[in-house]
C-alpha cells in the first residue's frame, strides 16, 4: 500500500460541509416522518416535508428490496398498502432524503401487521466533497458509530485497482477527515465509507 494520501488542513469547503452537519443536527431530535393509520386490511404512510426525488422503499430482514418508488411532489405524501399480503417476519420502510435515511420496523404474522414507532431512527449519511485536490469527508455520529474510509486508485494506464489508505475514524459527535489526492498520476479514485452496516461509495476521476 503506498501512502501517498496525506491529511491536510480544513479549508472553506471542510467548514461548510461541518456547517451543514451542524444545522442537521439541531433536527436530530425531530417528531417522527412517519404518520401510520394501520386497518385491518390497509395501512396508510403518510409523509410530511418530503421533496421531489426522495426515495420510500420497503425492505425485508435481509435487507432485499420489495417495494420502491420515488416520490413525484414536494412537502406532502400519502399511500395506502396492503401488507397482509406480505409472508410472517420482520420488514421495514425507509425513506432516503439525500441526507438522511429514516427507517421504522414493522412485522406481519399471520395477516396482522404491527408498526414500532419507538424504533423508528433516522441514519445520516456520509458527506464527500472533491475540493482541489481534497476530499473532505463529514458524518453527523450522534450514536457515536465509527466511520471506515478505503481510498482506491485506478490508473488510466491499468485496470488494477490499488487500496491507497484504509483508517476508521470515531467522534461522539461529528465525524471529519481530510485527504489529498496528488501524486499517483492519473486516474479515477474511489472512496468507500463504511458505518453501522451500510456502505457509500463516491468516484473522483
Amino acid at each position: 500500500m503506498k501512502n501517498m494520501i496525506k491529511t491536510t488542513r480544513t479549508t472553506k469547503v471542510g467548514i461548510l460541509m461541518l456547517a451543514l452537519l451542524t444545522n442537521l443536527s439541531i433536527f436530530a431530535n425531530n417528531v417522527s416522518l412517519f404518520a401510520i393509520k394501520n386497518d385491518a386490511e390497509k395501512t396508510e404512510i403518510t409523509l410530511g416535508k418530503v421533496k421531489k426525488g426522495n426515495l420510500l422503499s420497503i425492505k425485508n430482514s435481509n435487507g432485499v428490496i420489495l417495494f420502491k418508488e420515488s416520490l413525484l411532489d414536494n412537502e406532502t405524501y400519502k399511500k395506502e398498502f396492503d401488507l397482509t399480503i406480505l409472508p410472517n417476519g420482520v420488514y421495514s420502510f425507509e425513506l432516503d432524503k439525500g441526507l438522511t435515511i429514516s427507517t421504522i420496523p414493522f412485522t406481519v404474522k399471520s395477516n396482522l401487521v404491527t408498526f414500532n414507532k419507538t424504533k423508528e431512527v433516522t441514519f445520516y449519511k456520509p458527506i464527500a466533497r472533491f475540493d482541489n485536490e481534497l476530499v473532505y469527508i463529514s458524518k453527523l455520529a450522534l450514536n457515536k458509530a465509527p466511520l471506515k474510509i478505503e481510498i482506491y486508485f485506478t490508473s488510466f494506464k491499468s485496470d488494477n485497482r490499488e487500496l491507497m489508505l484504509t483508517e476508521t475514524l470515531t467522534d461522539p459527535e461529528i465525524i471529519k477527515g481530510v485527504y489529498k489526492l496528488s501524486g499517483v498520476g492519473l486516474g479515477t479514485y474511489k472512496i468507500k465509507m463504511i458505518t453501522e452496516g451500510r456502505t457509500f461509495v463516491k468516484y473522483i476521476n
